[in-house]
């Protein structure tokens, strides 16, 4: 991978950064504790939790893709970006446009028992 294409990578890295980070700082109502009183019926009850833990498992999972985010724009600090943890291979380019914070090539990611 030339430089040009790596800057390009960091480029869509930190914007990827960037949406992420503010998406974490929406403030969500729906992430907050379900109240127990006797004005909400069960069936609300039961529709209000199951919000709430879908807005909590999205924020875990893009705290997850933050992580991955910075990890991949360090691997371009130390020059590895690009190749597959695994087995050191180019990862394609074209599984990078998708997802730039990728660390396996596909023929890895598909075989998780190596």
């Amino acid at each position: 991978m030339n430089n040009e294409t790596t800057h390009r990578y960091e480029k869509i890295l930190r914007e990827l950064l960037d949406d992420l980070r503010s998406a974490m700082n929406q403030p969500v109502d729906e992430s907050r504790p379900v109240q127990v009183d006797g004005t909400m019926g069960r069936v609300s009850r039961g529709d209000a939790m199951q919000v709430q833990q879908l807005a909590l498992e999205m924020k875990r999972r893009r705290e997850g893709r933050i992580q991955a985010v910075e990890a991949a724009l360090e691997r371009i600090r130390l020059g590895t970006y690009g190749f597959c943890v695994r087995c050191e291979n180019p990862i394609d380019q074209g599984r990078l446009e998708v997802l730039p914070d990728v660390v396996l090539c596909v023929r890895c990611a598909s075989n998780p028992k190596r």
